[in-house]
């Protein structure tokens, strides 16, 4: 999934899961269930999610959304190889990059 979000130091809540296409309620549960995601909260108790709370969600997503694991399912995956599930979605990642410039170059051609 490529996800298009302004880069900067912190990103509200709203502001990812309106990029990821989900509930914040959907978000706050997965915090709840996975050790990675660990976002910062102010004052408030406002989350703040930073560029590697994105990347982990990417790869939360990819796992459940995308492969349908199920949640249980990812978390084992995540712990049995992290090197290989991280590796693997960067690769999936830097693919889909290069295809969004393609397609955006395609756009300007026409």
């Amino acid at each position: 999934m490529y996800i298009d979000l302004p880069e900067k130091r912190y990103y509200k809540i709203g502001e990812v899961a309106k990029a990821f296409g989900l509930n914040t309620s959907h978000i706050r549960f997965w915090e709840k269930e996975f050790d990675i995601l660990k976002p910062k909260k102010n004052n408030k108790g406002n989350r703040l999610f930073t560029h590697e709370d994105l990347q982990n969600l990417k790869l939360i997503y990819h796992l459940v959304k995308e492969k349908g694991f199920t949640l249980e399912g990812a978390k084992t995956k995540m712990k049995e190889s992290p090197k290989t599930v991280k590796g693997n979605h960067e690769i999936i990642t830097r693919l889909e990059s290069i295809k969004a410039e393609l397609i955006k170059i395609k756009n300007q051609l026409s």
